[in-house]
């Protein structure tokens, strides 16, 4: 669209050889006063203005149909959420139906589901160790097609959840992750509190049946979650009776642990939910408190182009008008 441009200064060149020509018949025809403004005066330079007003709005117009783009600061609330699934062996138990992990699913995906364009949510898996599933996104498709990929697999570790939940927030806020050799093997007697209003805009919603099989210690993960003021929710998945899996030929009884993610959520000022309590469930969100960021983003800005041109434009015509009675 831009080699439009190149129209211009042929306008430009057609403009003077206008004026040489009326130049010309001034010079032959003078005498008679065809070439004189209102009340015998001659209209100088103030006949260029319209047709270069044109020409300005002209221009601009070619580089609206350019359709330009620029970098704006804009302001905008917004929230990281990463959901944490217990994908061990023992969410395959059918204390809840169909199973505890198709429970989580259907949990997960109501939350999701509720929460704002501008909240953008990310996806981790955890049994022995942990791995992100999906990168922080706004894109609802993407994380729910994450979520249905999930299924059972080996052991419990709790603290590998949390620690890749709070590695991949601070990737998602270009910051250095963490390290495994951070989580402390036990955790401190009386630990530090985080200060009310140091919470940032990040929180985990841990779901899982609190089950852990694997260290390290849950509790001195959720310590240096608590350090970096991230909460942590977690939503209890199964039953107190629990029941009973054929795992490799043993029979294993596996129950929920609800004093383990009750200990989670209160050391990280987070809120324990239960799975079987929809109304509890969709409290959560409740509980995240989205911020007001400054985030650069590109834009495209053809409507500001188009509007200047079409105003300049309109200026010209009426100026045209009113000291011509005639359009450039």
């Amino acid at each position: 669209m831009l080699l439009w441009l190149l129209l211009i200064p042929l306008g430009i060149g057609r403009y003077l050889m206008l004026q040489q020509r009326r130049r010309r018949l001034a010079a032959s025809y003078g005498s008679l006063g065809f070439v004189r403004g209102a009340g015998g005066r001659q209209p100088g330079l103030r006949r260029h203005i319209p047709p270069a007003l044109f020409l300005v709005g002209l221009t601009i117009l070619v580089f609206a149909l350019a359709r330009p783009q620029t970098v704006v600061s804009l302001p905008r609330s917004e929230g990281t959420v990463i959901l944490a699934f217990d994908v061990s062996g023992s969410m395959a138990a059918d204390d809840m139906q169909p199973t505890r992990m198709e429970a989580a699913k259907t949990a997960a995906q109501d939350f999701v589901g509720r929460q704002p364009p501008s909240v953008q949510i990310g996806v981790v898996a955890f049994s022995d160790n942990g791995f992100s599933v999906q990168a922080p996104t706004t894109e609802r498709e993407a994380i729910l097609a994450a979520i249905n990929r999930l299924t059972p697999q080996r052991g419990t570790s709790l603290a590998n959840g949390i620690l890749v939940s709070l590695n991949t927030i601070a990737v998602n806020a270009g910051q250095a992750p963490l390290l495994s050799s951070e989580l402390a093997p036990t955790l401190a007697p009386t630990p530090t509190p985080v200060l009310p209003g140091t919470y940032t805009s990040a929180a985990i919603v841990l779901l899982t049946d609190g089950e852990n099989t694997v260290s390290p210690d849950p509790l001195a993960a959720a310590q240096i979650a608590a350090d970096r003021g991230v909460r942590i929710h977690t939503v209890g998945i199964g039953s107190a009776a629990g029941a009973t899996l054929n795992i490799e030929g043993f029979a294993v009884h596996t129950q929920l642990d609800e004093a383990m993610l009750q200990q989670i959520s209160q050391l990280t000022d987070g809120a324990y939910y239960n799975a079987s309590n929809e109304q509890d469930l969709r409290a959560i969100y409740e509980n995240i408190n989205p911020q007001w960021v400054i985030k650069p983003e590109t834009m495209e800005v053809t409507s500001i182009f188009a509007g200047v041109s079409i105003l300049v434009l309109l200026i010209g015509g009426a100026l045209s008008l009113l000291w011509f009675s005639r359009l450039p």
